[in-house]
């Protein structure tokens, strides 16, 4: 009785050691969950009128010739997919590459590879021997555009190589601290995506007068429009991710303090169970002795 006492002592005493991680945990992931909320969606706005104009740039374009428009046999298909460094972090992981791997087998291709951003991703594609044709891990906690560029760089030099036929692009969006949704989108070649080409706005019908020429308007505005669909990808999952941490970091503190109630009830039956047979031995004992 002595000896399960003792390690139920010892249960309680690391259930509390690991509670007080989860709840300092919880209070870094919501100070990082502001820091990155704000981001995304300061950065949404954006994100959405630069697919709008590049939409309606290129329906109105007449048919203008530019190799990240190109639209060829897809041979090899790739995805930039965008998960975190870290874990403890719920199902976001998980969801966002059960998501990819789902959209990739959709993908009729004889080749299939992906870009990793993330360690969790790398790690998921290694294990399942799935082909990494580059990766990108220690973003941050605070990715900037710079990086997102970098990323971009790599992508268009290998979709302008040809070495890829068309890339994807899946990231968890954020909606708040309790809901982040896994979504794919097209990224190369650039198309019209209906979910924008549909958004008018004042002049949205007005033919588009390019200057200096089109050729050099779009030489610009397409590069940028796969910088920013990746930059608000890196925003939009690092805030689903302190999300998602914070949740379940939250979760694990309510649960390590239901087990520690528990504990301690099933400790004070034992307590009582061995104060009860002490007394009784006495009793017995004294009984005897008569």
């Amino acid at each position: 009785m002595a000896g399960g006492l003792q390690e139920l002592r010892r249960r309680i005493r690391s259930v509390q050691n690991t509670q007080q991680i989860t709840r300092a945990m919880k209070l870094v992931a919501g100070a990082k969950l502001r820091r990155a909320e704000e981001r995304a969606r300061a950065s949404r706005d954006y994100f959405d009128q630069i697919r709008a104009i590049t939409a309606r740039a290129v329906e109105r374009s007449h048919g203008l010739g530019h190799p990240l428009l190109e639209v060829r046999p897809v041979e090899t298909a790739s995805m930039v997919v965008v998960t975190s460094d870290r874990g403890l972090a719920g199902p976001f992981n998980t969801n966002v590459l059960r998501r990819a791997m789902l959209e990739l087998n959709h993908v009729e291709a004889k080749r299939k590879v992906v870009f990793a951003v993330g360690r969790k991703g790398r790690d998921f594609f290694r294990y399942r021997n799935v082909s990494m044709i580059e990766e990108f891990i220690g973003l941050g906690d605070d990715p900037s555009y710079r990086q997102a560029r970098a990323i971009a760089d790599t992508v268009m030099a290998r979709y302008l190589e040809r070495e890829v036929d068309a890339v994807y692009l899946t990231f968890t969006r954020y909606h708040n601290a309790m809901s982040q949704e896994p979504v794919t989108l097209q990224l190369l070649p650039v198309v019209l995506d209906e979910a924008v080409k549909g958004q008018d706005d004042a002049g949205a019908h007005m033919g588009y007068v390019f200057e200096p020429d089109p050729q050099e308007v779009f030489q610009d505005l397409l590069p940028r429009y796969v910088e920013m669909l990746i930059f608000g990808a890196l925003l939009e999952s690092k805030a689903s991710e302190q999300g998602a941490r914070m949740t379940a970091m939250d979760n694990a503190s309510k649960n390590a303090e239901e087990l520690i109630r528990r504990l301690i009830l099933l400790r004070n039956r034992l307590r009582q169970a061995a104060i009860t047979r002490e007394i009784a031995e006495l009793v017995g004992g004294a009984e005897a002795l008569k």
